[in-house]
Protein backbone atom coordinates (compact mmCIF):
# COMPACT_ATOMS: atom_id res chain seq x y z
CA UNK A 1 0.00 0.00 0.00
CA UNK A 2 2.74 2.47 0.95
CA UNK A 3 4.71 1.77 -2.26
CA UNK A 4 1.67 2.34 -4.45
CA UNK A 5 0.92 5.56 -2.58
CA UNK A 6 4.46 6.85 -3.09
CA UNK A 7 4.35 6.07 -6.81
CA UNK A 8 0.90 7.58 -7.20
CA UNK A 9 1.84 10.76 -5.36
CA UNK A 10 5.13 11.04 -7.23
CA UNK A 11 3.32 10.88 -10.58
CA UNK A 12 0.62 13.27 -9.41
CA UNK A 13 3.29 15.81 -8.53
CA UNK A 14 4.43 15.81 -12.15
CA UNK A 15 0.87 16.54 -13.31
CA UNK A 16 0.14 19.09 -10.62
CA UNK A 17 2.94 21.50 -11.54
CA UNK A 18 3.12 20.87 -15.27
CA UNK A 19 4.83 24.09 -16.29
CA UNK A 20 7.49 23.86 -13.58
CA UNK A 21 7.99 20.15 -14.32
CA UNK A 22 8.47 20.83 -18.03
CA UNK A 23 10.94 23.60 -17.17
CA UNK A 24 12.95 21.28 -14.92
CA UNK A 25 13.00 18.49 -17.53
CA UNK A 26 14.04 20.90 -20.29
CA UNK A 27 16.83 22.24 -18.08
CA UNK A 28 18.07 18.71 -17.41
CA UNK A 29 17.91 17.95 -21.15
CA UNK A 30 19.93 21.06 -22.00
CA UNK A 31 22.43 20.31 -19.22
CA UNK A 32 22.89 16.73 -20.40
CA UNK A 33 23.15 17.78 -24.04
CA UNK A 34 26.00 20.14 -23.22
CA UNK A 35 27.69 17.66 -20.92
CA UNK A 36 27.18 14.72 -23.28
CA UNK A 37 28.41 16.42 -26.42
CA UNK A 38 31.35 17.93 -24.59
CA UNK A 39 32.20 14.51 -23.18
CA UNK A 40 32.10 12.90 -26.63
CA UNK A 41 34.35 15.58 -28.11
CA UNK A 42 36.78 15.69 -25.17
CA UNK A 43 37.17 11.92 -24.86
CA UNK A 44 37.78 11.48 -28.56
CA UNK A 45 40.14 14.44 -28.54
CA UNK A 46 42.01 12.80 -25.67
CA UNK A 47 42.27 9.65 -27.78
CA UNK A 48 43.73 11.64 -30.67
CA UNK A 49 46.12 13.40 -28.28
CA UNK A 50 47.25 10.02 -26.98
CA UNK A 51 47.97 8.86 -30.54
CA UNK A 52 50.00 12.03 -31.16
CA UNK A 53 51.94 11.43 -27.93
CA UNK A 54 52.86 7.99 -29.24
CA UNK A 55 54.70 9.68 -32.10
CA UNK A 56 56.78 11.83 -29.77
CA UNK A 57 60.27 10.41 -29.92
CA UNK A 58 63.80 11.39 -29.02
CA UNK A 59 66.73 11.12 -31.34
CA UNK A 60 70.13 10.44 -29.83
CA UNK A 61 72.90 11.25 -32.31
CA UNK A 62 76.04 9.20 -31.82
CA UNK A 63 79.55 10.64 -31.66
CA UNK A 64 81.67 9.42 -34.55
CA UNK A 65 83.33 7.10 -35.08
CA UNK A 66 81.19 4.42 -33.43
CA UNK A 67 82.03 0.73 -33.67
CA UNK A 68 79.43 -2.01 -33.92
CA UNK A 69 80.38 -3.23 -30.46
CA UNK A 70 80.09 0.25 -28.94
CA UNK A 71 76.76 0.73 -30.67
CA UNK A 72 75.39 -2.40 -28.99
CA UNK A 73 76.61 -1.15 -25.60
CA UNK A 74 74.88 2.18 -26.13
CA UNK A 75 71.66 0.40 -27.07
CA UNK A 76 71.73 -1.66 -23.86
CA UNK A 77 72.31 1.47 -21.77
CA UNK A 78 69.44 3.29 -23.48
CA UNK A 79 67.03 0.40 -22.90
CA UNK A 80 68.05 0.31 -19.23
CA UNK A 81 66.80 3.88 -18.68
CA UNK A 82 63.46 4.06 -16.85
CA UNK A 83 60.72 5.17 -19.22
CA UNK A 84 62.35 3.97 -22.43
CA UNK A 85 60.02 1.56 -24.22
CA UNK A 86 62.20 0.69 -27.21
CA UNK A 87 64.95 2.09 -29.43
CA UNK A 88 65.58 1.99 -33.16
CA UNK A 89 68.99 2.36 -34.75
CA UNK A 90 69.30 4.69 -37.76
CA UNK A 91 72.52 4.25 -39.74
CA UNK A 92 74.27 7.01 -41.69
CA UNK A 93 72.90 5.59 -44.96
CA UNK A 94 69.37 5.44 -43.56
CA UNK A 95 69.72 9.01 -42.32
CA UNK A 96 70.70 10.07 -45.87
CA UNK A 97 67.60 8.34 -47.28
CA UNK A 98 65.38 10.11 -44.73
CA UNK A 99 67.00 13.44 -45.64
CA UNK A 100 66.27 12.85 -49.33
CA UNK A 101 62.64 11.91 -48.63
CA UNK A 102 62.07 15.04 -46.55
CA UNK A 103 64.05 17.62 -48.53
CA UNK A 104 64.25 16.07 -51.99
CA UNK A 105 68.04 16.37 -52.11
CA UNK A 106 70.70 13.66 -52.09
CA UNK A 107 73.12 14.73 -49.35
CA UNK A 108 75.91 12.60 -50.87
CA UNK A 109 75.56 14.32 -54.24
CA UNK A 110 75.48 17.79 -52.71
CA UNK A 111 78.49 17.42 -50.41
CA UNK A 112 80.28 14.41 -51.95
CA UNK A 113 80.16 12.80 -48.50
CA UNK A 114 77.60 11.94 -45.85
CA UNK A 115 77.88 14.28 -42.83
CA UNK A 116 74.79 12.86 -41.12
CA UNK A 117 75.60 10.91 -37.95
CA UNK A 118 74.16 7.56 -36.97
CA UNK A 119 71.52 7.81 -34.27
CA UNK A 120 69.04 6.00 -32.08
CA UNK A 121 65.37 6.86 -32.05
CA UNK A 122 64.20 6.54 -28.46
CA UNK A 123 60.52 5.77 -27.89
CA UNK A 124 59.03 6.48 -24.46
CA UNK A 125 56.52 4.52 -22.41
CA UNK A 126 53.03 6.01 -22.25
CA UNK A 127 53.29 7.37 -18.70
CA UNK A 128 56.57 9.12 -19.54
CA UNK A 129 55.24 11.13 -22.49
CA UNK A 130 55.16 14.43 -20.59
CA UNK A 131 57.60 17.32 -20.78
CA UNK A 132 58.79 16.87 -17.20
CA UNK A 133 59.58 13.17 -17.47
CA UNK A 134 60.80 13.48 -21.05
CA UNK A 135 63.31 16.12 -19.94
CA UNK A 136 64.63 13.74 -17.28
CA UNK A 137 65.02 10.96 -19.83
CA UNK A 138 66.72 13.35 -22.24
CA UNK A 139 69.34 14.17 -19.60
CA UNK A 140 69.92 10.47 -18.87
CA UNK A 141 70.26 9.67 -22.58
CA UNK A 142 72.64 12.61 -23.00
CA UNK A 143 74.84 11.23 -20.21
CA UNK A 144 75.37 7.91 -22.02
CA UNK A 145 78.95 7.68 -23.26
CA UNK A 146 79.03 7.82 -27.05
CA UNK A 147 75.89 9.97 -27.37
CA UNK A 148 76.74 13.37 -28.85
CA UNK A 149 73.38 15.18 -28.86
CA UNK A 150 69.75 14.42 -27.94
CA UNK A 151 66.76 16.24 -29.41
CA UNK A 152 62.98 15.83 -29.25
CA UNK A 153 59.88 17.89 -30.08
CA UNK A 154 59.48 19.48 -26.66
CA UNK A 155 57.46 22.38 -28.08
CA UNK A 156 54.88 20.01 -29.56
CA UNK A 157 54.60 18.06 -26.31
CA UNK A 158 54.14 21.31 -24.36
CA UNK A 159 51.44 22.44 -26.77
CA UNK A 160 49.57 19.13 -26.41
CA UNK A 161 49.72 19.28 -22.62
CA UNK A 162 48.60 22.92 -22.53
CA UNK A 163 45.59 22.33 -24.78
CA UNK A 164 44.64 19.15 -22.95
CA UNK A 165 44.76 20.95 -19.59
CA UNK A 166 42.63 23.80 -20.96
CA UNK A 167 40.06 21.35 -22.29
CA UNK A 168 39.84 19.51 -18.98
CA UNK A 169 39.47 22.77 -17.03
CA UNK A 170 36.70 24.02 -19.30
CA UNK A 171 34.92 20.68 -19.01
CA UNK A 172 35.10 20.67 -15.22
CA UNK A 173 33.87 24.26 -14.84
CA UNK A 174 31.15 23.82 -17.46
CA UNK A 175 29.99 20.57 -15.89
CA UNK A 176 29.78 22.11 -12.42
CA UNK A 177 27.83 25.17 -13.60
CA UNK A 178 25.37 23.19 -15.68
CA UNK A 179 24.92 20.55 -12.98
CA UNK A 180 24.26 23.14 -10.27
CA UNK A 181 21.76 24.93 -12.52
CA UNK A 182 19.85 21.71 -13.18
CA UNK A 183 19.81 20.75 -9.49
CA UNK A 184 18.57 24.22 -8.55
CA UNK A 185 15.67 24.13 -11.00
CA UNK A 186 14.61 20.62 -10.02
CA UNK A 187 14.77 21.72 -6.38
CA UNK A 188 12.60 24.73 -7.13
CA UNK A 189 10.06 22.56 -8.95
CA UNK A 190 9.81 20.16 -5.99
CA UNK A 191 9.41 23.13 -3.67
CA UNK A 192 6.36 24.28 -5.63
CA UNK A 193 4.87 20.80 -5.29
CA UNK A 194 5.58 20.81 -1.56
CA UNK A 195 3.82 24.17 -1.21
CA UNK A 196 0.70 22.85 -2.93
CA UNK A 197 0.62 19.80 -0.63
CA UNK A 198 1.52 21.51 2.65
CA UNK A 199 -1.85 20.75 4.24
CA UNK A 200 -1.59 17.10 3.22
CA UNK A 201 1.89 16.96 4.73
CA UNK A 202 0.58 18.43 8.00
CA UNK A 203 -2.21 15.86 8.08
CA UNK A 204 0.27 13.02 7.50
CA UNK A 205 2.35 14.37 10.35
CA UNK A 206 -0.67 14.28 12.68
CA UNK A 207 -1.44 10.65 11.88
CA UNK A 208 2.17 9.67 12.60
CA UNK A 209 3.64 9.33 9.11
CA UNK A 210 7.41 8.86 9.10
CA UNK A 211 9.72 11.44 7.62
CA UNK A 212 10.77 8.99 4.89
CA UNK A 213 7.14 8.24 3.95
CA UNK A 214 6.40 11.95 3.52
CA UNK A 215 9.55 12.70 1.58
CA UNK A 216 9.59 9.67 -0.72
CA UNK A 217 6.97 10.90 -3.28
CA UNK A 218 8.90 14.14 -3.80
CA UNK A 219 12.20 12.28 -4.18
CA UNK A 220 10.51 10.01 -6.71
CA UNK A 221 9.18 13.02 -8.59
CA UNK A 222 12.69 14.46 -8.92
CA UNK A 223 14.06 11.09 -10.05
CA UNK A 224 11.34 10.80 -12.69
CA UNK A 225 12.12 14.27 -13.96
CA UNK A 226 15.79 13.32 -14.23
CA UNK A 227 14.95 10.00 -15.88
CA UNK A 228 12.77 11.62 -18.53
CA UNK A 229 15.37 14.33 -19.16
CA UNK A 230 18.12 11.71 -19.40
CA UNK A 231 16.24 9.50 -21.86
CA UNK A 232 15.32 12.42 -24.11
CA UNK A 233 18.87 13.85 -24.01
CA UNK A 234 20.42 10.45 -24.75
CA UNK A 235 18.09 9.95 -27.71
CA UNK A 236 18.82 13.42 -29.07
CA UNK A 237 22.60 12.96 -28.80
CA UNK A 238 22.37 9.53 -30.43
CA UNK A 239 20.56 10.89 -33.47
CA UNK A 240 22.73 14.02 -33.66
CA UNK A 241 25.92 11.95 -33.66
CA UNK A 242 24.50 9.44 -36.14
CA UNK A 243 23.45 12.25 -38.49
CA UNK A 244 26.74 14.13 -38.12
CA UNK A 245 28.79 10.98 -38.72
CA UNK A 246 26.97 10.51 -42.02
CA UNK A 247 27.75 13.96 -43.41
CA UNK A 248 31.37 14.51 -42.31
CA UNK A 249 34.55 12.87 -43.54
CA UNK A 250 35.74 9.58 -42.10
CA UNK A 251 38.56 11.39 -40.26
CA UNK A 252 36.17 13.78 -38.53
CA UNK A 253 33.69 11.01 -37.78
CA UNK A 254 36.33 9.54 -35.46
CA UNK A 255 35.54 12.42 -33.09
CA UNK A 256 31.90 11.31 -32.89
CA UNK A 257 32.41 7.73 -31.75
CA UNK A 258 30.92 6.54 -28.47
CA UNK A 259 29.43 3.36 -27.02
CA UNK A 260 26.16 2.23 -25.42
CA UNK A 261 27.60 2.65 -21.92
CA UNK A 262 27.83 6.39 -22.57
CA UNK A 263 24.07 6.65 -23.13
CA UNK A 264 23.31 4.59 -20.04
CA UNK A 265 25.65 6.83 -18.04
CA UNK A 266 23.96 9.93 -19.44
CA UNK A 267 20.57 8.70 -18.25
CA UNK A 268 22.15 7.86 -14.90
CA UNK A 269 23.50 11.41 -14.60
CA UNK A 270 20.01 12.72 -15.34
CA UNK A 271 18.55 10.56 -12.57
CA UNK A 272 21.29 11.77 -10.21
CA UNK A 273 20.53 15.42 -11.01
CA UNK A 274 16.85 14.82 -10.36
CA UNK A 275 17.56 12.98 -7.12
CA UNK A 276 19.90 15.60 -5.71
CA UNK A 277 17.60 18.42 -6.76
CA UNK A 278 14.63 16.87 -5.00
CA UNK A 279 16.73 15.83 -1.99
CA UNK A 280 17.90 19.42 -1.48
CA UNK A 281 14.32 20.66 -1.61
CA UNK A 282 12.69 18.08 0.69
CA UNK A 283 15.48 18.38 3.23
CA UNK A 284 15.06 22.12 3.39
CA UNK A 285 11.32 22.61 3.08
CA UNK A 286 9.75 19.45 4.47
CA UNK A 287 12.05 19.74 7.45
CA UNK A 288 10.12 22.89 8.32
CA UNK A 289 6.84 20.98 8.27
CA UNK A 290 7.50 17.47 9.48
CA UNK A 291 9.39 16.89 12.72
CA UNK A 292 11.52 13.78 13.23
Amino acid sequence: MSASYIIREGLSGLRRAKLATIGAIVTIIIALLFLGLFYVISTNTARVVASIREKVEMEAFLAEPVSHLRRDEIEKQLLAIDGVERVQFVSKDEAAKIFKEEFGEDINAVLDFNPLPASYKVFLKEEYRTTGKADEIQQKVQSVSGVDKVIYRRDMLEFIERQNHTLQTIGMVLGMLIGISAIFLVSNTIRLTIDTKRKTIQTMKLVGASRWFVRAPFILEGILQGLMGGIIAAAMIYYVLAYAAGIVSSDLSEFLRTDSLFYASLIGVGVALGFFGSAVSVRRFIGETVSP
